[in-house]
């Protein structure tokens, strides 16, 4: 898919770049019977690879396994700039495949999610993962399509 602002497109490196420094992101799937469901996880972003964890059931997995073609979006800057009537944003919409990993991926996914949120916790993190690994499990979205734009009016 096609970013309709050229003026506000940015290029893939930067967007890999949000797509690392962002922390939360947007799932978006659909259900068998068209509905779409959009959802909030953390995720870590690696080797064209964003993973997130879950509850071992719920609705996105039930929707990944029907259909598990996704689209993820993430944003970073986004201010509101009233006396301009505009807004700075900066935002990466990924389209790609969803599917439950193996237990060494899934491993090492849990590994890079604690080093991105709980970098000074790293030797608890570990023992935690052994603790709920099997409560838990492992999503990877293959990235087949990335766009990003940004706005910041600033620098015009």
């Amino acid at each position: 898919m096609e970013v309709r602002r050229k003026d506000r497109e940015i290029n893939l490196e930067e967007s890999k770049e949000l797509l690392q420094r962002a922390g939360v992101g947007i799932l978006s799937t659909v259900d068998e019977e068209g509905q779409p469901y959009g959802v909030p996880v953390n995720y870590v972003y690696e080797d064209d690879t964003i993973y997130f964890h879950c509850a071992v059931e719920g609705h996105k997995l039930i929707n990944i396994k029907k259909n598990n073609r996704v689209c993820f979006t993430v944003y970073g800057e986004n201010n509101v700039l009233a006396e301009k009537f505009t807004t700075t944003y900066e935002s990466v919409v990924v389209f790609g495949r969803a599917k439950v990993v193996e237990e060494a991926e899934k491993l090492q996914a849990l590994k890079l999610l604690v080093g991105k949120f709980s970098p000074d916790f790293m030797k608890e993190g570990l023992e935690y993962i052994e603790r709920a690994a099997n409560r838990t499990l492992v999503v990877k979205i293959s990235v087949d399509q990335m766009t990003g734009k940004r706005n910041n009016p600033h620098k015009k």
